[in-house]
């Protein structure tokens, strides 16, 4: 059965070789993933998995297409990926020294139309952060493109005090709920 990742993310790809899974094809979805207004983000991270993957699937009709979407949320409010300084130092300002959310909808679609999904949430607690703190990590360049403005995986987990959940959910992609997915569509998976 062929397997297509309707995502770009290294990441995503570098996370599912970590369970010994390698796609026959990396097809992204071009979608538009504004927030809908008063959409709550483990809504919002869902949709997107599905839309992902059910837009992908027309152009793979005879694979499984995997596809996620992770948010970062405090409160009810989601955080962009970050593409400038202005929009990290803001990031960062408001996740210092509180909890938020990272959430990933991951949806696989199989071939005839039917979509298995799944939402997982990891608690973060960020530590306090001083000014000379964000203005370093500004310079580190890692947060580029993250939800959120930082990266785990990176110098990021520096300040990080507390996580409760899946750090691979954090990363971009929850490998055992993916397996999960992925094994129950009839993937061969040991």
């Amino acid at each position: 059965m062929k397997l297509v990742l309707a995502s770009a993310s290294p990441r995503r790809l570098d996370l599912l070789a970590r369970i010994g899974v390698v796609p026959d094809a990396v097809d992204p979805a071009d979608l538009d993933e504004s927030v809908a207004k008063g959409e709550l983000p483990r809504v919002h991270a869902l949709r997107l998995a599905c839309a992902k993957a059910a837009a992908v699937a027309v152009r793979h009709p005879d694979a499984l297409v995997l596809a996620a979407d992770t948010v970062v949320a405090v409160g009810r409010r989601i955080l962009p990926k970050v593409e400038d300084e202005a929009t990290l130092r803001q990031c960062l300002a408001l996740l210092s020294g509180r909890r938020h959310r990272v959430l990933t909808g991951v949806a696989v679609a199989l071939p005839g139309g039917e979509l298995r999904s799944r939402v997982v949430e990891t608690m973060i607690a960020m530590k306090r952060l001083s000014v000379e703190e964000i203005d370093f990590y500004a310079g580190h360049g890692e947060w580029r493109g993250k939800a959120g403005g930082y990266a785990l995986q990176g110098y990021g987990e520096v300040y990080v005090r507390h996580m409760a959940g899946s750090y691979s959910n954090v990363v971009g992609l929850p490998l055992g709920e993916t397996r999960h997915l992925l094994k129950s569509a009839g993937f061969p998976l040991a």
